[in-house]
Formats: structure tokens, sequence, C-alpha cells
């Protein structure tokens, strides 16, 4: 979670009082943040340079309040966040309404897009803070939630970046282009010399500790990103450094706040964050002047966006969660003290919550009863017993897993565990399968080409260890037990999990009888006859269970042909083995023949009376 460092005294004047720290401690408790330490810019130079006889004459002794903020609270990773967030709480302030500024009869700032970004950073979303009133403190502030913002929402400026302009010194309408690193070239932040785009990341790759970790977002891009106003001065290169030439400092009085992105959403809740913190220092407070936005399509969305978002939640299930009875009207009440504007229904059966631009965090009805539960306050929460007791143990299909991984282990088998994200490649191409679009979940924005899609199969992993471990002694004998998942329409999420073994025999000749014989120890384990079993005893077993295991021949591209085999248990399809194919062996860089079997685990979870045991929990 961020640790936001905060000046005590600026903020306890912003609180109205003086606390002591054991108060302060207390207070924090209550609304669900805690007060990590408590030191001065003095005491953390000495920290950081390790030596206590360094000369820190120069630095300052105010005390510094360091507190532990949650990863989702956007809205407090700044001393104006945090302080207007605990004036709420206490009942000294009211929630602030956030507006636009009146613009009829007023020409808007425009920001056009070029279709030359899609390559790159697509989206980009921008806000204007007129009448800012800086000083010492509030500039070092406002830079300091940038910084937080990056780290934490943006992802190291990965999926957004924020910039922010002087408005005197620019002229819009502006333009986000992309082009090549050689055409771009400007006087950048902190320097006084211009660079071009391409000798800046060599510069800040050779010089700059701080910069050099963000080269890599676009160094190998065929273009970067690049802001101009009318002029065509650059104001930034996302999300690398801003010009120097509009470059804000303590006598700006407007500021042009543009946030470039790979991700929309997330670039919209960064806008909003920081214009909400800020906007309470212009001239009038909390009021935003918004910016036209024409993308690449010529499409025109104006920003920022401020509206409220309504959610209505039983009160019933609020009550049920923290185990009180309280009615609609007084939860309104207490989620007023956590910013969100709430009403009962006009029944009484629901509260109806408005949430601000600065609560991104309430996504939801658990979030709402959350915050109820804050500010009711959880040391007020009477202890009772529970009306029911439960017995905790080990789910079925997890301690028949346990029983296996011993088996397989006792046949001479390693256990492996490997990625449940891989490669599209390695998931079908490399397997000679084809992706239909039915099977295998995507990820979303993956962060690295490894990491594409939920794996459906546990066989990639498994090539992939043996391919890593070429130069092991053979033979080579691996196993996983773990989860695949597929794409279903039985689950509200789209898809889902299901337990597998796979096992995979390497050496100098195809040992097809290795994993066969696993399969069969397997059955055998498991109290599962054989189907051509004439044993009266195996026959007592199918009649009980409904049938038994067999295998039947069949062909794969995954598999040599006529080297393969499906494994069925009552007449399903259940698994297979047999010699991979040489076209998947060198896919996998593997120069050995590897017999593979793969089991779904599923089917054979009941109890010693055959009866089907849940595989989940329910």
């Amino acid at each position: 979670m961020p640790v936001v460092g905060v000046n005590r005294d600026a903020l306890f004047k912003e609180l109205g009082r003086d606390y002591t720290e054991e108060e302060f401690e207390e207070l924090c408790f209550e609304y669900g943040i805690e007060l990590d330490d408590v030191t001065s810019e003095k005491e953390m130079l000495r920290k950081e340079l390790a030596n206590a006889n360094v000369d820190v004459s120069g630095a300052s002794e105010e005390v510094i309040y360091k507190i532990d903020i949650p990863a989702n609270r956007y809205d407090m990773l700044c001393l104006e966040g945090i302080a207007r967030a605990l004036n709420i709480f206490l009942g000294r302030e009211a929630p602030p309404a956030y507006r636009l500024a009146d613009m009829a009869g007023k020409q808007l700032q425009r920001m056009t897009i070029r279709q030359e970004t899609a390559l790159v950073r697509p989206f980009v979303v921008c806000a204007v803070l007129r009448g800012v009133r800086f000083d010492p403190l509030r500039y070092n502030s406002f830079i300091d939630l940038q910084d937080k913002l990056h780290q934490n929402l943006c992802r190291q400026r990965t999926l957004v970046a924020i910039g922010t302009h002087d408005l005197a010194k620019i002229q819009g309408p502006f333009t986000y282009e992309a082009l090549p690193p050689e055409d771009i070239s400007f006087v950048p932040l902190k320097q006084t010399q211009a660079f071009n785009a391409r000798d800046l990341m060599q510069h800040y790759l050779a010089n700059d500790q701080k910069l050099k970790k963000f080269v890599p977002i676009i160094q190998n891009s065929l273009v970067y990103p690049v802001i101009y106003d009318a002029n065509r001065t650059v104001l930034s290169l996302p999300p690398i450094i801003n010009g120097a030439h509009s470059a804000i400092s303590l006598d700006t009085q407007d500021v042009f706040i543009e946030c470039t992105a790979t991700d929309l959403t997330k670039a919209k809740v960064v806008l909003n964050t920081v214009v909400a913190m800020f906007s309470q220092y212009c001239e009038r407070p909390f009021e935003v002047e918004p910016v036209e936005v024409v993308d690449a399509f010529g499409n025109t969305h104006v920003y920022p966006q401020l509206d409220t978002r309504q959610m209505e939640v039983p009160s019933a299930y609020i009550n049920g969660c923290i185990g009180v009875d309280l009615p609609a009207d007084k939860m309104a009440q207490l989620l007023s003290k956590m910013q969100l504007t709430a009403a009962a229904s006009a029944d009484g059966s629901s509260v109806v919550v408005q949430v601000p631009i600065t609560r991104s965090d309430v996504l939801h009805a658990c979030d709402v009863m959350e915050d109820v539960a804050i500010a009711y306050g959880y040391n007020n929460l009477v202890r009772t017993v529970p009306k029911t007791t439960t017995v905790g143990r080990e789910l079925p299909l997890n301690q028949m897993c346990e029983l296996l991984r011993g088996e397989a282990a006792m046949a001479g088998f390693t256990e492996i565990l490997t990625w449940a994200l891989c490669s599209h490649q390695e998931n079908f191409e490399a397997l000679r399968r084809q992706d239909d679009g039915t099977t295998a979940a995507c990820i979303g924005n993956p962060a690295t080409a490894e990491f594409e899609v939920c794996r459906t199969s546990l066989l990639p992993g498994a090539l992939k260890t043996l391919g890593a471990n070429r130069d092991a002694p053979l033979p080579v004998k691996l196993f996983e037990v773990s989860d695949v998942i597929l794409l279903t329409g039985n689950k509200g999420c789209g898809a889902a999990n299901r337990r597998r073994l796979v096992a995979v025999h390497c050496d100098r000749a195809a040992s097809f009888e290795t994993v066969h014989g696993l399969l069969n120890r397997l059955m055998e384990v498991l109290s599962v006859p054989y189907t051509g079993d004439s044993d009266p005893a195996a026959a007592a077993v199918r009649q009980q269970l409904g049938g038994g295991y067999e295998w039947r021949a069949e062909d794969d591209p995954t598999f040599f042909p006529g080297r393969h085999a499906s494994v069925l248990f009552r007449g399903e399809r259940v698994g297979q083995f047999g010699i991979i194919h040489p076209e998947v062996l060198a896919a996998f860089d593997i120069v050995n023949p590897v017999a593979a079997l793969e089991l779904d685990l599923e089917p054979f979870c009941f109890d010693r009376n055959y009866k089907q045991l849940p595989t989940q929990i329910l």
C-alpha cells in the first residue's frame, strides 16, 4: 500500500486542531488508515545515507507523518485528500460538489488526437484549473500527488502519464501526435539544450536514474507520442518528460492538465483525482474548466466528466454483513461521513448512493457496506456468538489430488508448477492446434507476450519445462496437478477452472508404455476398473460406478499419427496419452522423444460409495 508523507503541522492546520500522536493514531484507525511512521526531512536523509554523522544541517526538522493509505483510495494520496477525507469524517466539512465552469459564450480549449497515436498511446484527456494559488507547500503536494499516481494507479506510467503546464506560456488549440523520434526536437524539463527524442532517450538511459526506467515504454516504438500547442511548441513527450517551456512554477495561476494513456478509463480516473484535489485552490473552489478532445475518428468529447454515479443497495444486505440493525436513513447519514451522498429509498428498504468522482473505488454493494461499517465504527459492533457452527475441512478434490501427487512421485515422476498464463503461440500454434475462439480466455492488454491467454492445457507448461532443461540427464519424468481455465456459458464470469494432471517422459526412445502404466496405476488407486476386465469383482464395481475406464485409438495433431489414444470414463472422454509430434517438440526446443499423459481429474472425485463429491466451494 502507498505511504504518503505529509507535514504534521500543515495537516493539523487543515484539521482545525492539534492532536497528540496517540489521538491521531486512533483517528487513523477509525477511518481505516494507519500512521506508519513519525519522522522529519533531516531524519529521512540520515537513514537514506546510512550515516548519522553526515551533514544534514540544511534539512528541515519539521515533523512529517508517513500515513499508510489503502491502495484503492487514490483520493488520499496527498495532504489535501487526507485532510478533506478526515474533515468530512469528523463532520467539520460537507462533501464538496465538483462542477464544470460555465463556458457559455467562451471558447473551450481543444485537443485534437491524430490517428498515428493508435500505434503507441491512443488516448488523452484534459482539463484546466483557473486562478490557482500556489505556495511552496501546495506546489510540492501537487508534484507529489502526480508521483504517487504514477507509481500506483498509472502502473509506472505504462497505463497513464500526467502532464501539467502553465497555460499562460502556451497557446491552444493543442494536438496530440505520434512522429518518428528524429522529427521531435525540444528542450526538456530541467535541461538547457534541445534534444531530438531519440538522443534524449539515450541521454536518460546514461544519466538519469529516475527517468531511465520509463524509457523502455516507448523506446522501441516506430513513433513517439508528442503534444504540441498552436505554435508547434512541444508541451510533453509522454510518458517520459514535459517540455521546459511550459513548466509550472509558484507563479503559475492557470494550469493545463493532460493525461495520455493506453487505458481510457484509468486516464479519466487520474484526471478526476488531480482536479478534485487541487480545484479547492482555484479562484472558484471546486470548479474545473472543461476541454474539448477530438478523437482520431473525429468525435468530440468533453473532459473531465464530473457526474456522480448512482447505486442502490438493499439495507438488509448491509445490516446482514455488518451484524447491526440500522434503518436506511441512518445508513445515509453514516455514508455522508465517507464522502458519499446518500438517501433512503421511498419504502426504506434500500439506500440510494451518489458516488462522487473521488470515490472510484466504490464499484459494488460490498464497498458501500464497508463504508457504512467504517462510519459506524468497528469498535462499536457488539460481539455475538454465531448461531451456527462449522468445521473446516479440505475440499474433496484437493484431498484426492494430494493422493495422486504422492502416487505420481512414487512412480518416479518429479513434480513441477508452471504458470496459469501462457502465450497464444504456446497454447495453440506450438501444439499444432487451432484457436476457434471458444476455448481460451484471453488477457486484455497483457503485460508481456508470454502471458496472453489462460492455459487450456497443462501440456505446454510441461513441454516448456523440458525444453528449458534439455541438458538434464535422461530420462526426465515430470508431472503437474493443477488447473486449466476453459470458457463456458455456465458461469457468471464466463470461464471455469478444471483440475487436471499432466505427466511427460523424455528419453532417447519413445516410452509410450511408461505413461500408459501411470494411467493404469492412477485408475487402480482411484478404484476405477478397466472396462475390459472380466473379473466378477471389477464387474460389480463397474455396475455400482456406472462404468469403468478404457482407451481408444485416436488422431490428434499434437501427437504422432498412430501413437495416440483418448481416455474414456463411463463413455465420456476425460484425457489422452501418446507420443508427442516432432513439430511440437521442435517448437519447444526439445531434441528427444516425449510421451505425455493429460487427464481431467474432476470426474473421479467421488466417495467410497461412488457418490460424486463437490469439486469447488459452494
